[in-house]
């Protein structure tokens, strides 16, 4: 009998001798040339699935599904840009807590009717030459859960804070505790432990982070109770931080291997990034290099890491190019390292000439080495694949040639 269609003939002498060849290989090789086009974004190595992080988006979102698309995670803009050194050079991070992130005005530090936040963002501007260390000033929302109440003011990375700040103390609070170093003498000044999250959440300023940084909160949240993290952790609202294009935009204040608290800012951060900033950032005190901006302090530690970001997610690079402003502020920080610092309570960044660089730990080429075994097992199985189907085609048009 003539074989009409020789698909069977095919499909059945393939699969024998693949079975043949690669017994081990075969299903797993097969299920990757078969696997449906994955969402990856240039700087993830572990990129999330869109369905699943679309599903944890939608729960915990109040915004509509075509809000979600255009502000939320799934944005067209969503890891377009190179994060590393979009963070400007500062050394303190002041954060005032004020009210709730829905009632935020666009222009909190200047609205008329916000006079707490108004008063101590004129006051930094007016005494900026007599504060030694170059301060950040950002309004965070208050809340019981986290023991936070309007007017207290954390100090970053002094770890302090300074609670119920009032229009009449802002002058004397500048004076104690940012120009003298001493404690505050008209409030009460405590000790922070732990580490702290902050999520800008300024929906009246840009829609991005007023959809995402909601969603990103509850995440915290709820991994922070699973963890029983709670007296370990704060998460909380906070305002304007830059770079609203890059949102979900954090910034979490922990300790780094060394024990030195650091501020490091995120970009680009969805809820399925939250288990690893807890687990790696916050437990161990390790960066996620591709989700990071940046950190509070011009360290030369940071400048080069910058560097070396930049250059690992470029490509086509011309040495006579003319610098970026970024770059050369990158440049001064690595060259000017003698300078000289006094905050809080005897805190110092002062960096001496001969600071030790520490060597940059180059990734492992195992990884590297693994993905090219693998892509050389997918490419032998789609040769034999390819070359099987051509012999069984050109045996059935012979049948029918005879």
């Amino acid at each position: 009998m003539r074989i009409q269609h020789p698909t069977r003939s095919l499909s059945s002498i393939a699969h024998k001798y693949l079975l043949l060849q690669f017994p081990k290989t075969l299903s797993q090789n097969l299920q990757i040339i078969s696997r449906k086009p994955r969402f990856y974004s240039h700087f993830s190595t572990r990129s999330p699935h869109r369905a699943a992080m679309a599903d944890e988006f939608e729960s915990f979102s109040t915004a509509t599904a075509e809000e979600n698309i255009k502000f939320g995670f799934e944005r067209a803009e969503m890891y377009k840009s190179n994060l590393a050194g979009t963070v400007d050079p500062y050394d303190r991070h002041l954060f005032l807590c004020y009210k709730s992130h829905e009632s935020w005005p666009s222009r909190l530090e200047d609205s008329d009717s916000d006079s707490l936040p108004k008063l101590l963002a004129s006051a930094l501007k007016a005494r900026k030459n007599d504060i030694s260390v170059k301060t950040r000033l950002t309004i965070c929302e208050g809340d019981d859960d986290v023991k936070l109440s309007d007017g207290d003011v954390l100090i970053f990375p002094e770890m302090i804070i300074c609670r119920g700040l009032k229009d009449s103390d802002v002058e004397s609070f500048i004076e104690d505790v940012l120009i003298n170093g001493k404690p505050w003498q008209s409030g009460v000044q405590e000790g922070l432990t732990g580490s702290y999250v902050f999520v800008c959440a300024h929906n009246n300023r840009d829609r991005r982070c007023g959809v995402c940084g909601p969603v990103l909160i509850e995440k915290f949240k709820e991994e922070i109770e699973t963890k029983d993290l709670k007296n370990h952790v704060v998460v909380t609202a906070c305002s304007h931080v830059g770079g609203h294009k890059y949102a979900g935009n954090i910034i979490i204040f922990s300790a780094d291997p060394e024990g030195k608290i650091v501020g490091n800012w995120y970009g680009y951060v969805t809820p399925n990034d939250v288990l690893e900033l807890l687990d790696k950032q916050i437990g161990k005190g390790e960066i996620i290099d591709r989700i990071w901006r940046g950190q509070m302090g011009g360290h030369v530690t940071e400048a080069e890491k910058i560097d070396e970001l930049k250059l690992g997610n470029e490509t086509n690079v011309n040495n006579n190019e003319k610098q970026t402003p970024q770059e050369i502020v990158n440049k001064e920080m690595t060259e000017s390292v003698a300078s000289c610092c006094q905050g809080v309570n005897g805190f110092s960044c002062c960096r001496d000439e001969n600071v030790e660089k520490k060597p940059i730990k180059k990734e492992s080429g195992l990884s590297c080495w693994m993905g090219k075994w693998e892509q050389r097992h997918v490419l032998t199985t789609v040769a034999v694949v390819g070359a099987v189907a051509a012999v069984a085609v050109a045996y059935g048009f012979s049948r029918r040639a005879r």
